[in-house]
């Protein structure tokens, strides 16, 4: 058996596409930084890969990404890094580099001062807060829950084939085996609202937390709470077990362990919890129900708004606590036979990855070929209700892409409340046709919404592509996985099998100085300008310096360790080539670490590249990512060495 130097956890609550992305983003991050890891996946199928008490005793730390329980009790003594599973998608080498490097990781359930993370949105989330407890026990009790709710819901919806009435005795449309689909769907779903609290509790509290939140959930369930009912009597329950570890702390586990988990946890447990829940059902009982008919209320008389509502909360966070919302309200009515929520909520989540794919068709010139792979690949999850594949699209301009998604899942919603659709299971896309009943006008919708949102988005696409024609010199992102891999080049012609884009290729010694007098970083850019027409590279200096410019002022091209990458791309430029400056005195320069720069590696682009210069460009961002070229590159002292280093 191997021995691993990472192990970690990945799980989502639908436990379909987030689960996996994460996985590959984190092996691929482990395998970039020469480490080996096993990923333990939690998936709709159960856990794939399950860690080994062997492999956890030899790995040095562990990650978890997931937004569901993943027994963290196993890594006590380990190092650990908890976190949403998007982040695992979206910052892989982050968090690999932290395990290993960081010696502020705290080691779980040690005692140590509780580690301090800064990430946007919800800060802290290590594990240890009490809103990543309450979003992660949530969405256990949600990952255990839709099951029930998917295969109740289409057993039920296969009994309408035979009439609306069917299911009921009194009625002519009277048939047996509805009848029988019908007791058998409505049965399951029934399920819901006790899974749903036992494993809100299981989260929390472990075994007996589970053992609890299946019997007050039956009372919620009993006294018609609802999923109300469900999510308040899960957290009621799993923290009266902890409660009540704490008051009988006093009784030694060597002596008492067994009487605790057989009986003391369950039988209090369940009296104080179940008591509560008792007394509070009526409340939750007509909140539930006032709640259910706004929502109805909406869907006659406000389907425009609700439609709005819910197509910015589907496309707003693509699975995370916003989009979860919308979708756990539309589970619950489905679950209590309403069928027209859950065609809108379905609707705006199906919308945003199909928007990709036609974004792809529309424009394909404006995303690299990684891109347009996973956009294609995207009409496939996105017509069995996968939304993942939109994520990496949204976060490349998150400010413009995530409100052309929120538009066309708006569409797709608002037509589908206008027009009375019912979907009777939670997921499955265009799997579940057959059980919609107006099935080709609710594809229709969607398509119209992602038809929209597709063309927004080619629109962005396109204008970025132009505007910063050399600003993703770190590659494209792979659609597939969420991490940066490096750009693919648009070829006009075919090219060398053995051209290597190094960037020694495009740098000639004369393209080299040494100690320019320079005070500040726009008389550094030109002076390139003017070096540039000097050496006959280009015909005009004002154009490159205004493309200079111009490339700043959309980020600064500023790295670290006193190093800047400027670039510009124009018509009067002849051929890719590589400008490398040193100068006498630092100048002020915004960089990664704050300090100023004091050598400058340059790219000119003609206007008609064929690409390549994002090879250069990579090529020469890994070469700064090694300390010993950098500290080679800033010991050169003539334009030989600085040249014979690069090449």
């Amino acid at each position: 058996m191997g021995k691993y130097k990472l192990i970690a956890a990945t799980g989502c609550a639908t436990g379909i596409a987030h689960t996996y992305m994460a996985q590959e983003a984190l092996e691929q991050a482990a395998k970039k930084a020469g480490v080996t890891i096993k990923v333990e996946k939690h998936g709709q199928t159960g856990v794939d890969d399950p860690l080994t008490q062997a492999e956890i005793d030899g790995a040095s730390g562990v990650i978890v990404a997931s937004d569901v329980d993943v027994d963290a009790d196993r890594f006590i003594g380990k190092k650990l890094i908890k976190v949403p599973v998007a982040q695992g998608i979206r910052e892989p080498d982050k968090l690999v580099d932290r395990i290993l490097n960081d010696a502020n990781v705290p080691v779980y359930k040690s005692g140590s001062v509780k580690e301090k993370v800064q990430s946007d949105s919800s800060k802290g989330k290590n594990g240890d807060s009490l809103w990543n407890t309450i979003y992660v026990s949530l969405m256990n009790g949600v990952s255990h829950m839709l099951p029930f709710v998917v295969a109740g819901g289409v057993l039920v919806a296969i009994s309408f084939f035979w009439g609306i009435n069917s299911a009921d005795p009194k009625s002519a449309e009277y048939n047996y085996f509805a009848y029988l689909l019908n007791t058998i769907g409505s049965s399951t779903m029934n399920l819901m609202v006790p899974v749903l609290c036992a494993f809100i509790a299981e989260a929390i509290s472990k075994r007996s937390g589970m053992i609890v939140g299946f019997a007050t959930g039956m009372i919620a369930f009993t006294n018609g709470t609802g999923f109300l009912g469900a999510i308040v009597g899960g957290y009621l329950a799993g923290y009266t077990i902890i409660l009540l570890q704490h008051i009988l702390k006093p009784l030694p586990d060597k002596l008492f362990r067994g009487l605790k988990a057989i009986f003391l946890y369950p039988v209090l447990g369940v009296l104080i919890s179940g008591m509560i829940m008792w007394f509070i059902s009526l409340p939750m009982k007509d909140l539930n129900v006032g709640m259910m008919n706004f929502l109805k209320g909406m869907e006659n008389g406000s389907p425009i708004l609700l439609g709005l509502i819910i197509g910015v909360m589907a496309a707003s966070d693509f699975g995370g606590p916003i989009n979860k919302a919308a979708y756990l309200t539309g589970t619950a009515l489905l679950a209590q036979g309403n069928f027209y929520f859950m065609a809108g909520v379905s609707a705006a989540c199906i919308a945003p990855p199909l928007a990709t794919g036609f974004a792809v068709l529309f424009n394909p010139k404006a995303y690299s070929s990684n891109e347009r792979s996973a956009g294609y690949v995207n009409f496939l999850l996105g017509s069995t209700h996968i939304t993942e594949g939109a994520i990496p699209f949204a976060a490349k301009n998150p400010l413009l892409n995530i409100p052309s998604f929120m538009i066309g899942s708006s569409i797709a919603a608002i037509l589908t409340y206008m027009t009375r659709i019912q979907v009777p299971a939670p997921h499955g896309g265009f799997i579940i046709l057959p059980l919609v009943n107006h099935p080709i006008l609710w594809v229709l919708w969607i398509v119209i919404g992602a038809l929209v949102s597709g063309a927004l988005l080619a629109v962005i696409a396109g204008r970025q592509a132009k505007k910063h024609a050399v600003a993703s010199d770190v590659g494209a992102i792979d659609v597939l996985t969420g991490e940066r891999t490096e750009a693919e080049p648009e070829q006009s012609a075919p090219t060398k099998e053995n051209e290597s884009f190094d960037p020694g290729e495009i740098l000639a010694i004369d393209n080299i100085q040494l100690d320019v007098s320079a005070t500040s970083r726009d008389e550094v850019l030109k002076y390139l300008a003017d070096f540039a027409v000097q050496n006959n590279l280009a015909d005009d200096a004002d154009k490159v310096l205004t493309k200079y410019l111009k490339r700043e002022q959309e980020g600064s091209t500023g790295m670290q360790d006193g190093i800047a990458i400027p670039h510009a791309q124009d018509a009067t430029i002849h051929s890719s080539k590589m400008l490398v400056i040193k100068l006498a005195q630092p100048v002020e320069w915004q960089t990664f670490d704050d300090k100023p720069v004091d050598t400058i590696i340059s790219f000119l682009i003609p206007e008609n590249d064929s690409g390549a210069h994002l090879k250069y460009l990579s090529n020469t961002a890994k070469l700064l990512m090694h300390s010993d070229f950098v500290q080679k590159l800033h010991q050169a002292k003539t334009k030989e060495e600085i040249l014979n280093l690069i090449k």
